[in-house]
Order: structure tokens, then sequence, then C-alpha cells
């Protein structure tokens, strides 16, 4: 199903979701560096040329990264144009979302995609020390159906995150996990009522 949100991200047509379950397109998405590729042709489409320069990194090295996100159906052309006698290729996602399938864990020991609540820790160590991060942790026994559905909520936050207009001046992060954890819980109270 093909969905832009907000008319002008991106500038071009996309599948609102991918499932992803093979161990090579995990592992395409997961490097750091493609990573970025992927967040920034969120954007727009973009050519080799113009995410070499926004990375910072030789144009040979972006190719590379391009050419593996292509090969595991993430990118595609979505459109061309000629430069003198060159043809430029204009890049964009195959899908606003790529959602990590029902996995089988001996296809993927380590796991190759990166760790979300890391990285996130990483990028945002500058924000914490100057207290402009906002951030939350909340624990609540639930089922895994509610946090299923739960989590189907928190993805439709995240599109409409990455739909916003780009027209601040500050690159935002946002981070969702939902995870299951050894967290104490209340025994049911002495009078009986949960």
């Amino acid at each position: 199903m093909m969905v832009n949100r907000h008319p002008d991200l991106p500038d071009y047509p996309l599948a609102d979701r991918r499932v992803v379950v093979a161990p090579e397109e995990l592992k395409a998405m997961a490097h750091p560096l493609r990573s970025v590729i992927l967040d920034l042709v969120l954007e727009r489409a973009a050519t080799v040329t113009e995410l070499a320069l926004a990375l910072k990194r030789p144009k040979s090295t972006v190719a590379h990264h391009v050419s593996v996100l292509v090969d595991a159906d993430m990118l595609k052309v979505v459109r061309t144009r000629r430069v003198r006698a060159i043809e430029e290729r204009y890049y964009g996602r195959t899908a606003r979302l790529f959602y990590v399938g029902e996995l089988d864990p001996s296809d993927i020991d380590p796991p190759p995609w990166a760790h979300p609540l890391r990285d996130a820790m990483r990028e945002s160590e500058d924000a914490y020390q100057a207290d402009t991060m906002w951030a939350n942790t909340r624990h609540v026994r639930i089922s895994r159906d509610q946090a299923r559905a739960f989590w189907a909520r928190l993805e439709d936050v995240v599109t409409e995150f990455s739909t916003l207009p780009r027209d601040g001046d500050q690159v935002f992060g946002l981070t969702v996990a939902l995870y299951p954890t050894d967290f104490p819980t209340l025994p049911t109270s002495l009078n009986g009522t949960p």
C-alpha cells in the first residue's frame, strides 16, 4: 500500500511498511552508516554525491553502502536526471518502516542488527549533559498480546514523527522500545484485590 502522510515527505511514493526477515536484509540495515543513509532518504530522495556530502564520507564508500541497500531491496532508484553526459540516480527507500518479522534464532547468532537503545544512549549523551533531552521509562505487567497491540500504536507515533515537516534548525532523535524485563512486581494484596 503506497501512503504518504505528509505530501512533501519524502518526495517519492513508498510503501508504508515492509517486513524484514532474511539475515542478509537484517545485516544490510544494521550497519550504522547504512542506517543513517536510510534515515536521510526518508526526508527526500538523494544521489550518492548528496549522501556523501551529508555523511562527510568518500563517494566510493557511500556508493558501496547504497549498493548493499539496493541489493537488500531497501533502497531503489526513484528517479533519474541527466547532468551533461551522466545520468544521476536519486535513491529512495522502498518502505517508510522496515519491521523485523518473526525470525529463526538459529539464523541470527549473534544478532546482526544495531542495538537502538545503546546507539541512542551514545547519540543522546550531549543532550543529557546539557539537560535538553526528554526521556521516560515505565514498567507495566501486561500480556504479550497487550504489548503487541501497544507496539502497533507506538509504530504509528514513529511514522508520524518521521513525516513531520522539515522546517526546524535542529535534528531530533526518537527511540522507542518495548521489551520484557525482570522488574519486580507486587504480589496480590492481602485482601485479595490486585
